[in-house]
């Protein structure tokens, strides 16, 4: 017991499962903003073109059975909003990345480019014999 104990607070306290908890509070919290934004901004807009309905309101009876379509179509405006606004971001946050590999690129190119300047250790020796034998002479 006590080793199961031990591998779940290792598995508990590594980044990845943090990072994880932290991405699902989130996007926890950002599906809550953009379903108010749709239900309380944009949807109202809707209902007026489609005839002042609320989507919620949007049914079909069937049997005796109610099929709220409506709640489906608010659910998909939702999600569609939500996954444009995710992938906004992952676009945004590609491209800073694209940038910030440009430039390690241009300064690793920097570096290899001086380094291959550099006299060899070969060179550096050759030199030093050239100069003493200038001074000696």
């Amino acid at each position: 017991m006590k080793k199961f104990a031990r591998e779940f607070k290792e598995f508990i306290s590594k980044g990845n499962v943090m990072d994880l908890a932290v991405g699902v509070i989130i996007g926890s919290a950002f599906g809550k903003i953009v379903s108010s934004l749709v239900d309380n901004i944009l949807m109202p807009f809707i209902g007026v073109i489609i005839g002042g309905k609320s989507f919620y309101s949007l049914n079909i009876r069937f049997h005796g059975a109610v099929i709220n379509y409506g709640v489906f179509l608010q659910d998909v405006v939702d999600f569609i909003i939500i996954a444009f606004c995710v992938f906004l971001i992952v676009k945004t946050i590609n491209a800073l990345n694209k940038k910030v590999n440009a430039k390690k690129i241009t300064e690793e190119e920097a570096k290899k480019k001086a380094e291959a300047e550099k006299p060899t250790k070969d060179q550096e020796l050759l030199m030093e014999i050239r100069d003493l034998l200038k001074k000696n002479k």
